[in-house]
């Protein structure tokens, strides 16, 4: 499947969440990951961020997109290469 997650969570744990949702998807700006991952993954990936956010402070969505998905991206601007490769 390919997903992408993007999160908006209190300052206190954007450290955590950015380190574990590297572990499985590609950071492609600032709050946002994208990328193929297993469905076993994705449930282990979704487990490991609610275990370390407060859901009354912070929000996490996930764009699920079905397995023959293929990305096409425009950018319009400077993209933030530094972050991460694009696909």
């Amino acid at each position: 499947m390919y997903v992408i997650m993007i999160y908006d969570v209190n300052k206190k744990r954007v450290q955590k969440v950015l380190k574990v949702a590297r572990k499985y998807l590609k950071w492609v700006q600032r709050s946002v990951f994208e990328g193929r991952i297993t469905e076993k993954n994705f449930r282990i990936l979704r487990s490991k961020i609610k275990n370390l956010i407060v859901e009354d402070e912070d929000s996490v969505y996930w764009y699920i997109l079905n397995p023959e998905f293929v990305p096409y991206r425009k950018i319009i601007g400077k993209p933030d290469v530094t972050i991460s490769k694009l696909i």
